[in-house]
């Protein structure tokens, strides 16, 4: 595309030169691209080549923009602060005049112009100076991730990466979730179609462009879907005997989180993921039914509690607990003490699990799983703790301290007691040690409104035997807010900055919870908008809205110019700007929370049109010494220079041409010349048409010899009125005719005397006389 250059001149009160059509002789600049849209933090690359007349010198070449002067020169890009790093010229001094500007970013978007001052060679003469009009307009934009909140498992989604205006570069665009690359084909090249979508889909997705490094904010994608591997775990998960305190853990996957109900037999029991029972007895046998329930449906899991009698016997063994609740990956020590009866010697000491009558029980440092993990770290006295290290939901169980012993004097007698607790004066066997393994869960509302209290909960479970202080993490980081009810965090008057996902630990343990999100929900703010390119507009420029704004979930845009709906969406375009798009534009961004505007005034410059004169007179007829005043009107921004001109005669300048006293002289035709920086128009021609009394009044006789009897003779009246005259002839006070011309045919001496021409019209009259003096004819008689 060949450009215009314009000439700055040596005086700074000349207009610019504007030529066109440049040819190989004469001045030109061609820029490849006319408008450039480039991803943030890229490299742009403005490619342009220039000619000159020969007999012309370059003495510099350089970049500017938005071709407005300070002093009397364009500023040089490149000794720009801003510039000056960023900037490569990639051109000469004969033809080639591209840049390479990197890193950009939206405060770039500019108009950019190529300019070169060459001297004559050979010549003392002024600097010619070039400015390659109109430019390159370079739009700087990032991206957007468009995508719905949330979206149900088997449904099909899009997620859209937008753009402010389409790149230059043919792009590829690259999807990441959880900032891991995506594989998955792309539709419409800038979108990404999730079909028949999975749970495995949710995550935080943000979009990019190959070969950049530019990746934009990530957008959160939440699937929802109904309950899923619901099962019930029992702890203990060893023989269940009455007396003993057994807990039903439901767990289930789904989105939201479910509501657990518990039946027994069809009985309602309880709510809650964990249904406890103190003290069991044989009446709590029977089949329980865990119930999982959200929006999306329902699924039940079942389990059978068979509960058991046992015994008493004749070893005593007391448990620091008989309950234990430890925390998954840590080290716990089951404190126990025994006592036997005199006589008997021991032979060995263990620990077992889930004992089965009539069968020697398993020594559980002999059982590979246990091994490493297990050490005993009392006697063959009365002490019988143990520690089992990097404990899993795999080790709920219920653990029991054996022994064997022999009384001396009965050879080959071997008894085998099971440790057994004196309860009161009531003995129970086998009761051991229960121990339950439980991982931890934060619990949490999927969305809170910003300005609200949240709770979250560190639950698990079971209660944890040694005290526990929680940690709090949010997105990894540990948390330093205070904690309520030691397993609670509590987050008061949420803010925006608190979205992230949460998770939980306890100090002295390595194991964190699975993480949970947090979304905090609040109305639109920050809302801005821009313009781009962001310099003087002028019709027929292209011309971009773009609204801004903070909130979640993400808003409605819609547009607005002086309270009329224009449009949707975050961005608004006008291609082919026109005066009539002038105005002030609001952006109304709204979510369900609320809604909030910002508001920009464009202001679009364009030559002068409908340019007319009003003729502003007293009267509807000019007459001579009448005062009349001519009014130039026009459109145009910015507004406009007047000049008149009668004829092609400069006559004044101004909106106003005035004419006091006004007299013949001033008739003719007028035309007023409106002018601004963008061109130049000329309103159509008004005609004063000035009216006046006859004057300059003469008369002429044709022929203009001397008149003899019997000569043809005529009489011309010459008058200036307007209106024209009328012409009446008079000789010696008698009327003898009308019109301009009074002809005598064979005139006579009768006709000698004074001929008067009277010429009137409705503004006056006036008179011009002559004298016919007729001549006798001579005859002479022989």
């Amino acid at each position: 595309m060949v450009m215009s250059v314009r000439r700055a001149p040596p005086l700074p009160l000349m207009f610019l030169l504007m030529i066109h059509g440049v040819s190989s002789a004469d001045w030109g600049v061609n820029y490849r691209d006319s408008h450039i849209c480039a991803l943030k933090h890229s490299a742009v690359i403005m490619r342009c080549t220039y000619t000159y007349p020969t007999g012309y010198k370059i003495k510099k070449v350089f970049w500017t923009k938005n071709s407005v002067r300070v002093g009397n020169e364009y500023p040089d890009l490149s000794e720009d602060p801003e510039y000056s790093q960023r900037l490569q010229y990639l051109g000469d001094k004969q033809q080639n005049c591209t840049i390479r500007l990197s890193h950009v970013t939206q405060k770039d978007s500019y108009m950019y112009y190529f300019r070169f001052i060459t001297d004559e060679s050979g010549e003392w003469k002024d600097d010619e100076k070039w400015l390659g009009v109109p430019g390159v307009s370079l739009n700087v934009t990032d991206l957007q991730v468009e995508s719905p909140e949330t979206v149900k498992e088997g449904d099909s989604v899009r997620l859209t990466c937008n753009s402010s205006c389409a790149l230059t570069d043919r792009a590829t665009f690259i999807w990441y979730r959880n900032s891991q690359p995506l594989t998955e084909r792309r539709d419409r090249n800038n979108q990404l179609l999730l079909q028949s979508v999975r749970r495995e889909d949710t995550g935080r997705y943000s979009c990019g462009v190959q070969g950049h490094t530019y990746i934009s904010p990530a957008v959160q994608l939440n699937v929802t879907y109904p309950p899923n591997s619901v099962s019930v775990s029992i702890s203990p998960s060893a023989e269940i005997v009455e007396g003993d305190s057994v807990t039903l853990i439901c767990s289930s996957d789904s989105n939201p989180p479910p509501e657990i109900s518990w039946f027994k037999e069809g009985s309602f029991v309880g709510s809650g993921r964990i249904y406890n029972i103190s003290k069991i007895s044989s009446n709590h046998s029977g089949e329980y039914k865990c119930k999982s329930s959200n929006k999306h449906g329902w699924k039940y899991s079942a389990v059978t509690l068979n509960v058991m009698w046992v015994s008493s016997a004749d070893l005593r063994v007391s448990y620091g607990h008989s309950h234990i609740c430890a925390l998954k990956d840590s080290s716990v020590i089951m404190s126990c003490t025994y006592t036997y009866p005199t006589g008997y010697q021991i032979r060995k000491v263990f620990w077992t699990k889930n004992p089965v009558k009539g069968e020697e029980p398993p020594d559980l440092s002999k059982d590979p799983e246990y091994s490493q993990r297990l050490q005993y770290l009392g006697d063959k006295q009365q002490n019988c703790t143990i520690r089992l290290s990097h404990v899993t939901q795999k080790d709920s169980q219920k653990y029991y301290f054996s022994l064997i012993a022999d009384k001396p004097g009965l050879s080959n007698w071997i008894k085998q007691w099971i440790t057994t607790v004196k309860d009161d004066v009531k003995w129970i066997g086998a009761q051991g040690a229960s121990l339950t393994v439980t991982d931890l869960q934060v619990e949490s509302p999927e969305t809170v409104t910003e300005g609200d209290s949240v709770h979250l909960t560190c639950k698990s479970s079971c209660a944890l035997t040694d005290r526990a202080t929680f940690i709090w993490y949010r997105n990894s980081q540990p948390l330093t807010e205070r904690r309520d009810r030691n397993n609670q965090l509590l987050l008061q008057s949420v803010r925006r900055e608190d979205t992230g996902r949460y998770s939980c630990g306890v100090q002295g343990h390595t194991y964190i919870s699975p993480a949970v999100q947090l979304s905090v929900t609040y109305p639109p703010n920050s809302v801005s908008v821009s313009i781009s390119p962001s310099g003087e507009i002028v019709e027929g420029d292209s011309v971009t809205l773009i609204c801004s704004s903070d909130s979640n979930p993400p808003p409605e845009i819609n547009w607005f110019k002086e309270g009329r709906f224009l449009r949707s969406g975050r961005i608004y375009n006008i291609s082919k700007i026109s005066s009539n798009h002038s105005g002030e534009y609001k952006c109304k961004s709204s979510n369900k929370h609320g809604w909030k505007y910002s508001a920009v005034t464009l202001n679009v410059m364009y030559p002068p049109k409908d340019v007319a004169v009003s003729n502003f007179s007293l009267s509807d007829v000019i007459a001579e010494r009448d005062s009349v005043t001519l009014i130039c009107s026009s459109d145009s921004n910015p507004p406009a220079e007047m000049s008149w001109f009668k004829g092609r005669t400069f006559v004044g300048s101004g909106s106003i041409y005035s004419i006091s006293n006004i007299s013949s002289d001033d008739r003719g035709e007028y035309k007023c010349k409106s002018s601004n920086e963008h061109g130049v128009k000329y309103s159509d021609p008004v005609i004063l048409n000035v009216m006046y009394p006859p004057k300059n009044v003469s008369v002429s006789i044709s022929p203009s010899a001397e008149i003899v009897e019997g000569d043809s003779v005529t009489l011309i009246c010459s008058s200036d009125s307007n209106p024209p005259p009328e012409i009446s002839w008079f000789k010696e006070g008698s009327f003898v005719g009308s019109g301009r011309i009074y002809n005598i045919s064979k005139i006579s001496s009768n006709h000698s005397g004074e001929y008067k021409c009277e010429s009137s019209n409705k503004h006056g009259e006036k008179y011009s006389a002559v004298t016919l003096n007729v001549m006798c004819e001579l005859i002479i008689l022989q």
